[in-house]
């Protein structure tokens, strides 16, 4: 019988389990992001959550395990993030508007995520699939889906959806880095704003813009 299991072969708390289990990687986080991989002592991470050493390889059987866990919980929590704070919009073009500020917001608020994902770039090159990139993919069809319905709508020019997931997908998490690393030079709804005034407007004038298109 195992740690979740009952004498009936039944689940035993697994709120309980979740809970401790968020709870640990929440604290990994932030002492991966202190110490670095090489430097976060595992001990040290039990004392901060209380709980005894073996505890810790109940739940991760390896430190590689938790440093992995814990990005991928940070990546679960973005999506969160992003779902509620499109939730109360309904015009699909709020949505996107929502979600930028929503993922910029997110990161500035836990900086100790971010630099979850550039430690594990740079520590595990032996993955094909970073964490963010692995959880973008999973994510981004249903963000195809309502730029292609507005296309079809007329709201956004014909283009491959993909080019336009794309575009923005790099355009938000390079701002995102750069705010972590440089730190950010002004307030989070002027960066949106910004990145949704570019995106969506462009920088050329609507003349500029006809004498560009007929000269490619």
């Amino acid at each position: 019988m195992n740690a979740t299991q009952n004498s009936r072969g039944r689940p035993v708390d697994e709120e309980l389990w979740g809970r401790r289990s968020g709870e640990i990687l929440d604290v990994a986080a932030t002492l991966f992001a202190e110490r670095g991989y090489a430097g976060a002592d595992t001990q040290e991470l039990a004392d901060r959550v209380g709980v005894g050493k073996g505890t810790l390889y109940r739940y991760f059987p390896s430190k590689r395990d938790l440093f992995l866990a814990a990005a991928d919980r940070a990546m679960r929590r973005l999506r969160e993030c992003l779902d509620a704070a499109v939730a109360s919009r309904d015009d699909p073009l709020e949505q996107i508007a929502a979600a930028i500020e929503a993922f910029l917001g997110f990161f500035d608020e836990h900086p100790e995520f971010a630099e979850l994902l550039i430690q594990e770039r740079a520590l595990f090159r032996d993955r094909k699939t970073p964490t963010y990139i692995e959880h973008r993919e999973k994510n981004l069809a249903r963000w195809q889906q309502l730029y292609q319905a507005l296309i079809e709508a007329g709201r956004v020019r014909a283009m491959p959806v993909h080019r336009i997931t794309s575009v923005i997908s790099d355009l938000i998490y390079g701002t995102m880095f750069t705010n972590h690393v440089a730190g950010r030079q002004k307030a989070l709804r002027e960066q949106a704003d910004d990145i949704v005034d570019i995106v969506f407007c462009g920088i050329l004038s609507d003349s500029e813009r006809r004498r560009w298109e007929g000269n490619r």
